[in-house]
This record gives structure tokens, sequence and C-alpha cells, in this order.
């Protein structure tokens, strides 16, 4: 994910510090310096990074560390709050009647994030609709209601019409009935005049409620100028941070953030519809240090059972935790990963899964694409229910019978036990992260919905999400 070489970084500065009870002036200069390479590696910009560490050292010199609190946690906190209030607060999105413009360079992510936005809008129960105003682009209108079609939600716009104001007030008209209109408007490949003209007619017409800036987290430094100069033009309200799961550093975000003196709205963080988050930043910073985010991880949780139809009682974390993993248990939740999103992003939000954990099991271990997820499921129902509940016991012979009737390959029902043996082998390491106890009464409090997430259970979170 973006932003995870970021996270990766001051984890291994603050690591440094284990051990210590006590910092020195000495300790606290090398660990700045250290934080200052990895933000400005990330395309924070430079008076950013040095406003930031100068808060994070005059903090760390002053401040007494609470009684027995090691040095290394000391420091964590002042760095997860001083992020936090870097970013601020989550733009406000009232769940209410409303309209939201969208702004952006071409191949920023808009017509994507707009179909995503809508469909979350959908999930909590309002009636959204998508309107494209994007005259320039070809190809942007079918690409738009083909969006919108996957997310469900209502759409217009009108291909023969070469006036995207003329759009933009006919689309109003005929969505009316909807309670959330997302105007997409047509970006180029740079800040040209016409562009800021046409937007800002654009919202003459629409006169939105909300105005967000969508940026693709590859920007890096050319961010600052961007936020500018939109936010000149329309205001911006809030950022949408497009292609999350890519591998840009993902700073120059945040340097837009602190611009156009706004927020972050939501986060797409994969290419289907349903990929998107609405950013929250106290999860976000706690996941980027390594501490999890039971909040973000109950919401998808409760996601992919409603997509699943998992019942709570199909799924006992407890059994998990002593091992007790079948077949049968994979195959149940393969569905429910699909819907949750990649694995790797999943064991972020688990405190202490996320960061070097993650970071030391095999690359394969989360590689699971959906066609091998769509062979393995016919090769489970291939098999024997003895089979599926104990499939150590599956030799020479039970291989090439479970080939045969499922038309597959000896080598793939190979690659499905192996792919167990590493996810039996995943669970092992978790339980290995504390007590028994203690794993039970956190997988308990996700059950109930993580502190924020609503009772959604844990029934789509298994070994493959």
């Amino acid at each position: 994910m973006v932003l995870d070489d970021l996270g990766s970084s001051l984890r291994g500065t603050l690591d440094k510090l284990r051990g210590k009870s006590r910092l020195s002036e000495e300790d606290i200069e090398e660990i700045v310096k250290e934080i200052q390479r990895s933000l400005l590696s990330a395309d924070v910009d430079v008076s950013l990074v040095m406003e930031l560490s100068d808060n994070i050292k005059e903090r760390a010199l002053e401040e007494e560390p609470p009684a027995g609190t090691p040095a290394r946690d000391f420091v964590l906190r002042i760095v997860y709050e001083e992020l936090v209030d870097l970013i601020g607060d989550s733009t406000e999105l009232p769940l209410e009647e409303q309209t939201i413009l969208l702004a952006g360079l071409q191949g920023s992510g808009k017509t994507t994030s707009a179909a995503k936005m809508a469909w979350w809008f959908s999930t909590k129960g309002l009636r959204p609709a998508v309107i494209q105003t994007d005259t320039f682009r070809p190809g942007a209108y079918d690409q738009a209601r083909e969006m919108a079609e996957r997310a469900e939600v209502d759409f217009y716009g009108n291909p023969d019409s070469e006036d995207p104001v003329e759009i933009a007030r006919k689309g109003l008209e005929e969505t009316s009935e909807a309670d959330v209109h997302i105007v997409d408007t047509a970006g180029r490949h740079a800040l040209e005049d016409d562009l800021i003209d046409e937007i800002e007619q654009i919202e003459g017409v629409v006169e939105p409620d909300t105005s967000l800036l969508v940026l693709d987290a590859a920007i890096g430094q050319g961010a600052k100028d961007q936020a500018q100069q939109f936010d000149e033009s329309i205001g911006i309200d809030g950022v949408v941070i497009t292609k999350l799961d890519g591998t840009a550093k993902g700073g120059g975000a945040l340097t837009a953030v602190d611009q156009t003196d706004s927020s972050i709205a939501f986060l797409g963080t994969g290419e289907e519809v349903q990929d998107v988050e609405r950013f929250e930043p106290d999860g976000f910073i706690s996941r980027l240090l390594g501490m999890g985010d039971l909040s973000q991880l109950a919401e998808r949780v409760e996601r992919a059972m409603e997509q699943t139809e998992i019942e709570e009682e199909d799924w006992d974390p407890e059994d998990m935790l002593q091992g007790q993993f079948t077949l049968n248990d994979m195959q149940k939740q393969m569905e429910a990963m699909n819907n949750m999103g990649p694995l790797d992003q999943v064991m972020d939000m688990i405190p202490g899964l996320g960061g070097g954990i993650k970071d030391q099991l095999p690359d394969d271990a989360m590689d699971v694409t959906q066609d091998r997820m769509r062979a393995f499921t016919v090769i489970m129902d291939s098999m024997t229910e003895a089979e599926k509940e104990y499939p150590k016991a599956i030799g020479a012979n039970q291989i090439k019978r479970i080939a045969r009737g499922s038309g597959t390959s000896e080598e793939q029902v190979r690659e499905l036990l192996q792919q167990y043996k590493m996810m039996e082998r995943t669970i092992k390491q978790f339980q290995g992260m504390g007590s028994e106890q203690e794993m039970q009464r956190m997988m308990k409090q996700m059950q109930q919905g993580g502190g924020g997430g609503g009772g959604g259970g844990m029934g789509g979170m298994g070994p493959f999400g």
C-alpha cells in the first residue's frame, strides 16, 4: 500500500529505541533526523517536514514521559499525535441531502472516485447520483456510466453534448430524486486556464455544498501548486486520495491537505467500486505506525458478512486461536476475503499483525488471486468431508482422484494443500502475538464491532480475510 514505505521507515526508526527507558538529547536528535529522512523520502513538502520534526523534537525534550513508559512508546505517542494533528479531522460529509463537486487533473481518478463515493453513500441508506460533465476526455461518459452501473447508483451524462455546464444543469434536474449528487468534472494534463474557467462555471450552476480535490497518491511535490490553484479557483473543502493500492510514495497528498487548509474525505484503496474508505485520521495513522485499526476492520467485516451471508456461528475465533483450522473453514472464508479486500490491508488493521509481523511473512502467504480462489473452490467441492476436515491425510492417490473429479491438475490440488499449510503457519504466528487470553479478548472485541464499526461480528475474518 502507498505510504507503506513511510510506515516501515518510521517503525524502523522507533525500533532503535527498544530497550531504552530514558532518552538523551543525542537520542532525540538522531530519531528526529531519521523521521525527517523518512518523510522527505515519502515526498512530503520540506517546510512541512521541518515543522513536524521540530514539534516532535520540542515535545520529546520538554515533556516528561509517564512513569514506567519505555522510551519507544513515549516517542511513538508523540509521533502519532503530531501526524494526526498534521492531517486534521476527516472532511465533514453529513449523511443528508447534498451536492459534491469533484476537481482534479486528468488521470487523478475522479471518475472512479465519483462512483466509489456514490456506492459508499448508498451503503449508508442514501440515494446517490453521479453526474458526468467531462466532454473533453474520450470515453469519459462510457467509463462513468459503467462505474455507476457497477455501484448500482443513478447516473446522468450526455455523450452528444459539448456543453459541460448545460450537462451539469440538466443532470441535477434529471436526478432530482437523489439525496446526494456527485458531479464529476473534466481534467486536463495540466492546470490550463480553460479547465479552471470551465470548473468555475460548473460550480456556479451546481452550487456545491462541498468541493473535493481528487489527487493521485503518486503526485509528489506537484500537489502543492495544484492544490493552491484549485483552492483559489473554487475553494477546496477536502481531498480524495486515490490509488493507495499502488507503490507511489503518497506524501504529496498530505502536503496538499496542508496547503489547502482542508482535510481528507476518502481513500481509494483498490480497483473495485467497493475499494473506498471514509478517512478517519486516528485509524489511518495508527495503521501507518503498525498499531492497527479495529474500527475500519469491523466495518469491512460487517460488509463482508452482509455480502456473503455468513452467520456468526459459522466461525469461532477461539477455534482458530487453538489452531483448529480446516479446509472447510478456508472454503467458508474465501468469498468473504474478496469482499473485505486484499489480505495485506486487512492485516494492517489488526493490532500487532501490521507492520513488522506482516513484513516477515512469506510474500505468497497473501498471494491468493480471485482466479486461484475459484480453482480452489472447485477442488474443495470434489473432496470428501473427511478430507476437508483433515487435509494432512490426503495422499497421492487422493490427489489424483480429486484432480480428475474437479477437472483440474494434480499440481493445482497440491498448490491448494500448500496454501492451506501456509495459512495454518500464519495462524500459528497470529497465536504467538501474545497470550491466548489477550488474543481472545481482542477477537471478541472485534466481534462486537471494534468500538466503532457496529455489531458486525467477525464472520468474514478468516485466514483469507
